[in-house]
């Protein structure tokens, strides 16, 4: 009868589930539940434990009946336990994201804080920041109060800020193109802390991480969230490269191979050979002929390469909200940088540094269907290919080789 879980209004993307799961021996449900329904929820109390999420971290306080000092300092609750019929209320999201800022290796003892939110997680951040010694942390949200600023303020008053921690929905799936605010008001950013974890890097992240900022998103704040949740339901201690070995395979399971190259070296074969568990192999050129009903050739040779480019870059937008892929992309698809961002959200990109020589001039290529065109296209899209990969890929010789490096940098990069 008594069940473990998670209560929240709409927990379709959860991952703690697949967390829990590696964590501890024990079925855990993802229990959604509207408003109208949590009173009958805690008056049944037919649960042994269970986490709580958006929107419910304030309203199920009044139903404890002994909450935690950090819980109780915070104003919110994330994970409750019943221990014969008395219902114990903790914040482990404090723990978690003290995790994340150490492994970011954001500091804030001494620094300005802006925590972007006014939620639950806003209110765990602001305690935590001045547990970690923050000298001046401010509140930014969309309408001004006696606690919060406006982002306007924020931009145009505290340039200044040292550390923004988001706890916002902006940016999340499916909104992966939003983001909070624009990082370029802020002069003397040193870190950049977003709980969102879906997708992996947000363009807040992203953002950061371009200009040499520490950034990083919350998975791994999910992940030792939950790992000090299951520490309160079972009374027990996990050991720390548990919890690291939890964060790794959740990384490998959801991030995505993107291939990039030049036409004729071979993304589609090399994709299809990485025979991942549970992911998906997709070619966005393919994507986009079934979106256009004709192929690349007759597309761009009937409303020009311009079209083609559009197109290409709503489907590289698309298919990189999604995880678990194997992605292979069209030859010049690095040539704008909002593909090379959307593809960086959910995934890694692995360029496939293939030999001129080795390479083909084709007809159903019509940018590159002559020796000298293919050339041309070599000599100028090679510093990019370069510039925007994370792994660069040797001319090994063979397909099968080159896959069965991929695979094993992905491992070096997981470990």
């Amino acid at each position: 009868m008594k069940q473990y879980g998670c209560i929240g209004k709409k927990l379709t993307h959860s991952f703690s589930k697949e967390i829990h799961g590696m964590l501890a021996d024990y079925d855990y449900k993802l229990i959604e539940l509207n408003e109208d329904e949590i009173a009958p929820f805690f008056a049944q109390k037919e649960f042994a434990a269970i986490n709580v999420t958006i929107p419910y971290k304030q309203t199920v306080i009044p139903y404890l009946d002994v909450i935690s000092p950090v819980a109780e300092r915070i104003g919110a609750v994330n994970t409750i336990v019943n221990k014969d019929g008395k219902l114990y209320g903790y914040n482990t999201d404090y723990y978690g994201m003290k995790a994340l800022i150490e492994r970011a290796s954001v500091d804030l003892s001494g620094k300005k804080v802006l925590i972007l939110g006014t939620g639950g997680t806003s209110k765990t951040a602001r305690v935590l920041a001045g547990d970690l010694g923050a000298s001046q942390i401010l509140t930014v949200s969309r309408r001004k109060t006696d606690g919060a600023i406006t982002y306007e303020e924020a931009m145009d008053y505290h340039k200044d800020t040292d550390v923004i921690i988001n706890t916002t929905p902006s940016g999340m799936y499916p909104d992966c193109e939003s983001k909070p605010i624009d990082i370029d008001a802020f002069t003397d950013l040193s870190g950049v802390i977003d709980v969102i974890y879906n997708p992996l890097r947000t363009n807040l992240v992203l953002d950061a991480q371009q200009k040499g900022i520490k950034a990083q998103g919350g998975l791994y704040m999910l992940v030792m969230q939950a790992v000090v949740a299951v520490e309160r339901f079972l009374d027990t201690q996990i050991a720390p490269q548990v919890a690291d070995r939890v964060y790794t395979s959740i990384c490998a399971a959801k991030e995505n191979v993107v291939l990039t190259g030049m036409p004729g070296s071979g993304k589609s074969t090399i994709g299809k050979m990485l025979q991942i568990p549970g992911f998906t192999f997709l070619d966005t050129d393919t994507e986009i002929e079934k979106i256009c009903g004709c192929t690349i050739r007759e597309l761009i040779q009937t409303k020009g390469e311009p079209h083609f480019r559009d197109l290409e870059t709503e489907v590289i937008s698309k298919v990189s909200m999604e995880s678990r892929c194997v992605i292979s992309t069209g030859g010049g698809a690095i040539l704008r940088k909002e593909n090379i961002r959307s593809l960086r959200r959910n995934g890694k990109l692995f360029f496939l540094n293939a030999n001129l020589d080795r390479l083909q001039a084709t007809e159903d290529r019509p940018l590159s269907n002559t020796n000298e065109k293919l050339a041309q296209l070599y000599a100028q899209r090679m510093p990019i290919y370069q510039e925007t990969a994370d792994v660069t890929v040797p001319d090994l010789g063979t397909a099968q080789e080159e896959a069965d490096y991929i695979l094993s940098k992905r491992e070096e990069m997981i470990l």
